[in-house]
């Protein structure tokens, strides 16, 4: 039994004295992109590099640690513990080389880059126009803004394509992002109706025509991640027993639209309603979206960074919240 075929504990990861030279900054970062996708085919895409490249890569590394950093399975890798303990100190450093590389590069060429700011669609829509007005960024209010699903915005945060995420905290593992979670605002969760369908003094199904319970009984939901979606299904499955899923789709829009169109109804966010008529909104009694924003610690202070996360918390305390309803009776529990 090789001592690659051994997982261990990580009391007992440490380097052979022969390998010092084989520990290059490349393969760390091979290390790294394979433990964020947990594949060796989204790696190499995210590294640019081919897959039996990446594969050989990592190989090399564990055979000169002298321990395995990832089960294979199927298609995935999984982190072994002492691989897990790896990327807790690996992180920093490629944090550190990479500020280096900005540092070096801005100071060659006598330029910034542009502050980059990724975000889910809702969010970059609602709180930053409102967050642009509260910027000073040493002079320069230049901005990449760059959006998608809150898997994509913590890949283009760890690939350093972004320096600072702007997504739920709810959507997110807390223990394996790596980065300071700062508070910006906590958003509401609604039951989204048609206007015409008033739910106000209703104590009973029996209480709606039966063209309005047909309404309340067909729900349209969004795709989000697994558990968040289990949460939505759970609260029709207490709620309303009776309804059933007509339509799940890809945004708050398009859920809202068919809201509007009387199609059904849909739980979501405050604030991806905007402004828009033709709904009814109800506080859902489920926990508020914690809107968060996301930065490695070591930039927590720096300049033009404080400066953006100084003007979202601003725009968060700013954001004015459409009209939301008590709870229906018809849905209290007691």
């Amino acid at each position: 039994m090789t001592k690659l075929a051994r997982e261990t504990d990580g009391s007992e990861l440490r380097l052979a004295a022969a390998a010092g030279p084989e520990l290059t900054l490349r393969k760390l970062r091979a290390f790294w992109a394979v433990a964020q996708s947990q594949s060796l085919t989204g790696a190499a895409k995210l590294l640019g590099i081919a897959q039996p490249s990446l594969s050989q890569q990592i190989i090399g590394l564990e055979q000169a640690l002298g321990f395995a950093l990832f089960t294979r399975r199927s298609n995935r890798m999984i982190l072994t513990e002492a691989g897990i303990l790896m990327l807790r100190k690996a992180e920093p450093v490629l944090r550190g080389m990479q500020d280096l590389e900005d540092t070096l590069t801005a100071y060659a060429t006598g330029q910034r880059h542009p502050l980059r700011l990724a975000g889910v669609e809702s969010l970059l829509r609602t709180i930053l126009p409102e967050a642009l007005k509260h910027m000073d960024l040493d002079g320069t209010a230049e901005c990449d803004l760059l959006e998608g699903a809150p898997a994509d915005v913590l890949e283009m945060l760890y690939s350093r394509q972004a320096d600072i995420g702007l997504l739920a905290a709810n959507s997110i593992s807390e223990a394996s992002t790596g980065f300071l979670q700062i508070p910006i605002m906590n958003d509401p969760t609604v039951l989204a109706v048609p206007e015409a369908l008033d739910l106000g003094g209703v104590q009973a199904l029996s209480d709606l025509s039966e063209d309005q319970q047909a309404i309340l009984n067909a729900s349209i939901q969004i795709a989000f991640g697994t558990q968040h979606s289990r949460r939505i299904e759970s609260w029709f499955a207490e709620m309303l027993p009776r309804n059933r899923m007509t339509a799940r789709v890809r945004s708050f829009e398009t859920a809202l639209s068919m809201v509007r169109a009387g199609l059904g109804v849909c739980i979501v966010p405050a604030l991806s309603v905007g402004c828009g008529s033709g709904l009814r909104l109800y506080h859902a009694g489920m926990e508020p979206r914690r809107i968060v924003a996301l930065i490695q610690p070591a930039q927590h202070r720096s300049g033009r960074h404080a400066a953006v996360v100084a003007a979202l918390q601003a725009a968060g305390r700013a954001m004015q919240l459409p009209a939301i309803e008590p709870l229906p009776p018809l849905l209290a529990r007691s």
